[in-house]
């Protein structure tokens, strides 16, 4: 019949949809970000409301209605945060904006935490994600930026991994460390997020094992200690290394000197101000609040024992790393996807 495109009532995941002209007349396309269509000549990107419903037939008739009139918006800051290609633009706000606001705001929180008189010798970011807020951070403390780790562009995003011992294997595959820019320094690494940990403590080992003196990190985003359910495969609360842990217990459990978190506040304002309409967010991640109700232990119990990584072990048996991150790199070039594909 055609295209059909439709959001959820509270817009937590992105789509929007553009066109293009052609000898046949006008194309169609539906992403979850505006960049995929730039990259195939499709303009006039538009997102859809949340409850919105949209058909585009073979004739490129357009039909759009709004099946939930009075839909509370309320997006997912996470796509900021990690998912999203900094040079796409979702609801009205730039990707690579919201993320410079990320490392200004992470910045006074370093200086909250560590004061100005700080011994931080160089900012390091963990490529790719977290590289505009921590270039932002390092301007707004006046601390030299450097890129320490190499990152391997053909292993794919490891947090969603099935398996701890596929993930930890990998992250040395994914990263390699410069000792010349380690040895014999104060490092602070920004990373975007931390999720379980995994990635985290490799990267602060690896750092350790390049010369640093002592090893800051600090996360783009609150701490995680909360499970997703509204289509993010996160782990279970006890996979989380935030999970019942404080500051001074999370940077033990990574190895690092001092872990250092944005709060929520910031995190929303960094992307709140590029579009005040929206004044609601899902954040379930980080305050456990989700938005669309009905989700209370019974349910997140449930949830717990399908995802975690006991029951995981027949997928893994299936996939070695080798060929996850070979698929994984085939799909997204070939489909211009800027998160990962599993078949």
């Amino acid at each position: 019949f055609g295209i059909i495109g439709f959001r959820d009532p509270h817009g937590i995941r992105p789509i929007g949809f553009a066109k293009r002209q052609s000898p046949k007349g006008t194309d169609y396309m539906f992403a979850s970000e505006s960049v995929v269509c730039d990259g195939c000549s499709f303009s006039d990107f538009e997102d859809l409301k949340p409850g919105e419903a949209v058909i585009v037939n073979k004739n490129s008739t357009v039909t759009r209605r709004q099946l939930v009139p009075n839909a509370s918006f309320s997006p997912c800051i996470f796509e900021y945060v990690y998912f999203s290609r900094p040079d796409s633009i979702i609801d009205g706000i730039s990707v690579y904006k919201c993320r410079l606001a990320m490392g200004e705001a992470l910045a006074d929180q370093v200086l909250k935490k560590m004061g100005s008189d700080h011994d931080i010798d160089v900012i390091i970011p963990v490529p790719d994600t977290s590289r505009v807020a921590a270039l932002q951070t390092a301007y707004k403390l006046d601390i030299t930026y450097r890129e320490g780790f190499i990152k391997n562009r053909y292993i794919g995003r490891t947090f969603i991994m099935p398996g701890q011992a596929m993930r930890k294997k990998t992250v040395r595959r994914k990263f390699n460390a410069m000792s010349l820019e380690f040895a014999g320094k104060n490092v602070l690494i920004v990373d975007d997020s931390i999720v379980r940990g995994t990635t985290s403590k490799e990267i602060v080992q690896m750092a350790r094992d390049a010369g640093a003196k002592k090893v800051y990190l600090a996360s783009c985003a609150p701490a995680i200690r909360y499970p997703n359910v509204y289509g993010i495969d996160m782990p279970s609360p006890h996979e989380l290394v935030a999970y019942n842990k404080d500051e001074d217990d999370i940077a033990i459990a990574l190895g690092a000197d001092k872990v250092i978190f944005q709060n929520l506040e910031g995190l929303v304002a960094s992307c709140e101000k590029f579009n005040p309409s929206i004044t609601k967010w899902d954040a379930s991640v980080f305050d456990g609040k989700y938005i669309t109700g009905r989700v209370d232990e019974a349910y997140l119990a449930h949830l717990e024992n399908l995802r975690a990584d006991g029951k995981k072990g027949k997928f893994e048996d299936l996939q070695s790393p080798e060929t996850l991150g070979l698929v994984n790199f085939n799909l997204q070039l070939n489909t211009g996807a800027s998160r990962p594909v599993y078949l």
